[in-house]
């Protein structure tokens, strides 16, 4: 079987990047402009740098602003009728993964009306044409969502995400600019940066992992740990270096898929609307644990990524729990809670939990296969 990947046609990295929006807004012959954020990245003034590019250079554009944390089926909805109203032919997406993926979503329906019904498109799509041009602008250093062809959409009446893969939904271009992300608030860093520790780990070990992936992952990792303290603490320099690190494990998991740590932490995000790097975060130490078995020498690479020292005179249980506490010690130097308790998980809830993750569209990728009484016995360990 081949190994495919795919990524962005073009991606723009460093200060001033963002104004190579206008530059492709212009050769690409856009006429109207789609702006896809949240209130808040307007109110303190992040999403603006944008709209200010867009009014110097004379380009039209309305803001769509409908976007929620853990965006909804009806986000989608609201911003399908927005984006055809406005006659816009292009998305700007500034934000992180919310803005980003609805985006995405907005972006599929428009050119393949078909899927107008948002909750046909979960899992591996079936869409024939490439959405509306999207151009990600990056707020957040974790969710990889401007290089992935994955985006997940809450269903409130269900009280579950459903994760959709689909090659047409990629943005045409990516822009990583230092600038977009040095006011985020220091716990959506941790958790954003842990998000992007559990894309990397999880796209290292999963059984879709090759050579291509496993070079990106690894160095995700490494920048990862050596930046994200620091870059909680507002250094400047190590914002820059977390939007390079998440970019880059985003490129590889989207092309070989995650595992259970996502399919356990998505439905804490559609019942407790938990912070999805937050719940990935609390759930990675543990399910790393239990896949270990499945592994092969990859915690060894792991644990050196992560800055431990002396990985290759260790056994192999030495190096696995050295992988493991290196990573719940990172967790927990930015503040990240180490139960799920502390987020609102209720035992009660359990076997929904178990049920719903069991049929996450990324558990497949997971090295070992699990049952749903092994999901059961995690959840209750980890609360």
């Amino acid at each position: 079987m081949a190994n495919r990947m795919i990524l962005n046609e073009t991606s723009y990295f460093g200060k001033g990047a963002i104004n190579e929006i206008v530059t492709e807004l212009k050769s690409r012959g856009c006429q109207k402009v789609m702006l896809c954020t949240d209130p808040d990245l307007l109110k303190f003034q992040v999403a603006t740098k944008v709209t200010a590019l867009l009014d110097a250079a004379g380009i039209a554009y309305e803001v769509y602003d409908g976007i929620k944390a853990n965006p909804t089926i009806q986000n989608v909805q609201e911003g399908v009728a927005f984006c055809k109203n406005a006659k816009a032919d292009v998305i700007v997406a500034v934000g992180g993964g919310s803005a980003i993926d609805t985006a995405k979503a907005i972006g599929i329906i428009v050119t393949n009306p078909e899927f107008a019904d948002v909750r046909s498109l979960e899992g591996l799509s079936g869409t024939k044409n490439n959405c509306l041009p999207i151009i990600a602008v990056s707020t957040t250093s974790g969710t990889g969502a401007e290089v992935t062809i994955n985006y997940v959409i809450t269903d409130v009446e269900k009280h579950r995400k459903f994760v959709c893969v689909d090659p047409h939904d990629i943005p045409v271009v990516a822009i990583i600019d230092p600038d977009m992300v040095a006011s985020m608030p220091k716990g959506l860093c941790a958790a954003t940066g842990m998000d992007a520790l559990t894309h990397a780990i999880e796209g290292y070990i999963t059984k879709g992992a090759w050579e291509m992936t496993d070079m990106l992952h690894i160095k995700a990792i490494e920048m990862i740990a050596k930046y994200l303290r620091a870059s909680v603490e507002k250094d400047p320099v190590a914002r820059g270096k977390m939007a390079e690190a998440q970019y880059i494990a985003g490129m590889g998991f989207s092309n070989v898929g995650l595992g259970i740590v996502h399919s356990m932490a998505h439905p804490l995000s559609a019942l407790y609307d938990t912070p999805h790097g937050v719940a990935c975060a609390a759930i990675l130490p543990t399910v790393m644990e239990w896949n270990a078995e499945a592994t092969g020498e990859r915690y060894r690479e792991i644990a050196r990524a992560m800055g431990v020292v002396g990985t290759e005179a260790m056994s192999q249980a030495e190096y696995r729990k050295a992988a493991v506490e290196a990573v719940r010690q990172l967790g927990k130097d930015v503040g990240i809670p180490q139960h799920l308790s502390e987020v609102g998980v209720k035992e009660s809830d359990i076997d929904f939990l178990a049920d719903s993750a069991m049929a996450d569209a990324c558990t497949p990728g997971n090295p070992r296969d699990p049952r749903k009484e092994d999901v059961v016995a995690l959840y209750r360990k980890m609360l």
